[in-house]
C-alpha cells in the first residue's frame, strides 16, 4: 500500500538510502533537511524541502502543505567526541529538535513515527551480546540525548497515542549497490570509510587505529557492522509493524557477530587487493572493548533478517561507492 512519508534528515547517509528504498517501493517521499551535514546531491528521489527542526515555522509550513502517513527521523548530530565538547549543541538539536517535530506531528494528527536511535544508549556493555533489556547507561551526551528522546516517545505513546518504533543501530556501514549514494561525512569518523579513503588518498598519512591493548582476540575493538540497506529495510518493517501495533517499541539492529578493527582491515585488503598500512594511536576515551547486538527481538517481532551478514560484502559495497567518489559527492 502506497504511503506518503516524511524523511527528516533524508540528505544524510542513512536518510538518503531510506529515501531511495521507499521511493523504489512505490511510496511518495518528502525529504526535510537543513543541509548542515547532509548533501543536496544525495536527495535523488521524491520531493525536497529545506528547513530546520529548530524552527517551528518551517515545520508548520511543511505540515500545512503536505499530508503524511508516517514520519522517519534521521536528523541528529551523531559524533561522540563532539557531543562531549559541545553538549548544548546535542541537546538542542537532538532533543529540542525532536520535540518540535513531535509537536508538529501532534497538531497534524500524524501518529506513526520511526526513530533512528543508537547502541550508545546502553553505555559500557555488561555482556557479550546486548539485548533490549540491557541497562541504559549512556556515557556521553550523544547517548544521553538519544535516550531522552526514547523516553519522550514512550510518554507520547501513553499520553497522546503517538505510536513509535525506536531502532537502535550498532555500526552502520556499506553503500547501495547502485553506486549513486554512499557514506560522505565531514569529518569522517567511521572505520570502514576511513580505511578506504586511506587507500585512495594521495598523501603519505596512514590510517590511524585507536588502541591495540583491549581485551579482545587481537587487542583491537570489536564491533557489529550492519549494512545500510538492512537498516533501511528494518525501518520499512517497523512502519508496517505500527500498522497493527499501538505503543512505543525498541529494537536492536545488528548482525549479532563482531569483527575487530584488524579483522576489518584484513578484509578490506582482500577487497582492494593491496596492503593497507596503519599506525596505532592511544585509545579514545569511552570506547568499549566489544559492542555486539542481540537482534533476536527485531527478527521475531518485525520479521526482519539482515541480508548482508558477511563483512567482505559490506566493505565491497562501500568500496564500490568510494572508488568513484573519492571526495564524496561531486559538486
Amino acid at each position: 500500500m502506497e504511503k506518503e512519508i516524511l524523511v527528516c534528515g533524508g540528505a544524510g547517509y542513512i536518510g538518503s538510502h531510506m529515501v531511495k528504498m521507499l521511493s523504489e517501493q512505490g511510496h511518495k517521499v518528502t525529504t526535510f533537511d537543513n543541509l548542515s551535514t547532509g548533501h543536496r546531491q544525495a536527495v535523488q528521489w521524491g520531493e525536497f524541502v529545506e528547513g530546520d527542526l529548530l524552527n517551528p515555522e518551517d515545520l508548520k509550513r511543511l505540515f500545512n502543505s503536505n499530508h503524511f502517513d508516517a514520519v522517519m527521523h534521521f536528523s541528529a548530530r551523531s559524533l561522540v567526541g563532539e557531543s562531549v565538547q559541545k553538549p548544548a549543541l546535542y541537546y538542542q538539536n537532538n532533543v529540542i529538535g525532536t520535540y518540535n517535530l513531535l509537536e508538529a506531528m501532534r497538531q497534524a494528527d500524524i501518529n506513526t513515527f520511526i526513530f533512528s536511535s543508537t547502541a550508545a544508549v546502553y553505555g559500557y556493555p555488561e555482556k557479550d551480546l546486548i539485548d533490549e533489556s540491557h541497562p541504559k547507561s549512556p556515557i556521553n551526551p550523544y547517548g544521553h540525548s538519544k535516550l531522552m528522546v526514547e523516553q519522550m516517545l514512550e510518554d507520547y505513546a501513553s499520553a497522546y497515542g503517538l505510536n513509535s518504533v525506536r531502532l537502535r543501530y550498532f555500526n552502520a556501514a556499506g553503500a547501495d549497490a547502485s553506486g549513486l549514494i554512499g557514506e560522505a561525512h565531514e569529518p569522517e569518523t567511521h572505520l570502514i570509510p576511513n580505511i578506504l579513503k586511506s587507500v585512495l588518498s594521495d598523501s603519505d598519512s596512514n590510517l590511524k587505529i585507536f588502541g591495540n591493548d583491549y581485551d579482545t582476540h587481537d587487542g583491537t575493538c570489536v564491533r557489529d557492522y550492519i549494512h545500510i540497506n538492512d537498516i533501511c529495510n528494518a525501518h520499512i518493517k517497523a512502519m508496517e509493524y505500527l500498522d497493527v501495533h499501538e505503543g512505543s517499541y525498541a529494537f536492536n539492529l545488528g548482525n549479532s557477530s563482531g569483527f575487530s578493527v584488524l579483522n576489518v582491515i584484513t578484509a578490506a585488503e582482500t577487497i582492494v587487493k593491496q596492503t593497507i598500512p596503519y599506525t596505532v594511536e592511544q585509545r579514545r576515551a569511552g570506547d568499549p572493548s566489544i559492542l555486539v547486538a542481540d537482534s533476536t527481538l527485531a527478527q521475531k517481532e518485525l520479521q526482519w533478517h539482515p541480508e548482508f551478514t558477511n563483512i567482505d560484502d559490506i566493505i565491497e559495497s562501500a568500496w564500490h561507492w568510494h572508488k568513484d567518489h573519492e571526495t564524496g559527492f561531486r559538486k
